[in-house]
């Protein structure tokens, strides 16, 4: 990519798309096109069809989808699998017709069959049952990269899949039903130490293994690819550190300062046993994480609690 490139980065107010969009400024990459959900819903096809006629980006970074956790995917399946299925549709295509060069598709670990082999490798999608409380979610998503794959058999696309481990980091939803794991700790320990609470219960059996990569580095590895690498289809994207709900939350408790007692709620769901993925194909091309878990966790709790301060000022 030039300095000049026409790039879009379509979600850059979430956590994943303002990391992309943060290092392509700092990479001289100032042509960025971006658009909030107001100015362009892209789950609308005729508006998403004249943002691409009258923009003709070269370059499409696909960051934006509806995402949360656990319980959000179990509540809210419909809508998961309705809008992503819609959105990524949407920009996919006319990102090809009009002329794109190349299109990264952000997928999720989550479409990886529950019981895959480990550490998990691109080869592994579609070869055995998905974890059940995110299916709806995982099906949009897989139907994104197949899509990636046939736009570039078919047609010549240079689109591909980034598939991230467990992502966090600065920009996170810390929604407290909607989140994912880390954010919604952080809150959970957050709100208890401010409140003097003795105890914070922490979903499941603290048992699973999460691979776990700061979206800064994640945005990194992006950018990396964007540059550097042109087969297509699906590419691994994780930091190859591993840690167990039960570690994070130790680590959580320090991180954040709180001074109680942490016990784990086995009744509630666990999700995945284990995920950690096989990055040696992006490895191979020279690229490595920068960020640990603990760095990282200081890092995202450190924005979490400013952004806290200012809407209460």
């Amino acid at each position: 990519m030039d300095a000049d490139s026409r790039i879009y980065v379509a979600g850059h107010r979430g956590m994943v798309g303002s990391a992309i969009a943060r290092r392509l400024v700092r990479a001289g990459h100032d042509n960025l096109i971006t658009r909030t959900h107001d100015e362009l819903p892209l789950d609308d096809a005729q508006k998403v069809e004249e943002f691409f006629a009258g923009e003709r980006p070269e370059y499409v970074v696909m960051a934006a989808a509806k995402v949360g956790g656990i319980v959000a995917n179990a509540t809210y399946g419909a809508d998961f699998i309705r809008e992503n299925l819609k959105i990524q549709t949407n920009v996919i295509d006319a990102a090809y017709r009009h002329g794109a060069k190349r299109l990264l598709f952000l997928g999720s670990s989550c479409i990886y069959p529950k019981l895959a082999e480990q550490p998990i490798v691109e080869e592994s999608l579609l070869t055995g049952p998905l974890e059940e409380t995110n299916l709806p979610y995982a099906v949009a998503k897989i139907a994104g990269k197949v899509m990636c794959d046939a736009y570039a058999a078919q047609y010549g696309f240079g689109a591909f899949t980034v598939m991230p481990s467990n992502v966090y980091g600065v920009g996170d939803n810390f929604h407290p039903e909607h989140s994912h794991v880390v954010a919604g700790m952080m809150r959970r320990f957050h709100e208890a130490k401010e409140a003097g609470d003795p105890e914070v219960v922490v979903w499941g059996s603290g048992s699973p293994l999460r691979e776990l990569i700061d979206a800064d580095d994640l945005a990194d590895a992006c950018v990396f690819l964007l540059e550097n690498y042109d087969e297509g289809g699906m590419i691994n994207v994780g930091s190859g550190e591993e840690i167990s709900i039960r570690d994070l939350a130790e680590l959580m408790k320090e991180v954040v300062g709180y001074e109680g007692r942490v016990t784990f709620d086995p009744s509630r769901p666990d999700g995945t046993p284990r995920k950690i993925m096989d990055n040696k194909k992006l490895t191979a091309l020279g690229w490595r994480p920068s960020t640990t878990i603990a760095a990282g966790m200081a890092k995202m709790y450190d924005w979490y609690r400013s952004s806290v301060e200012a809407r209460t000022v």
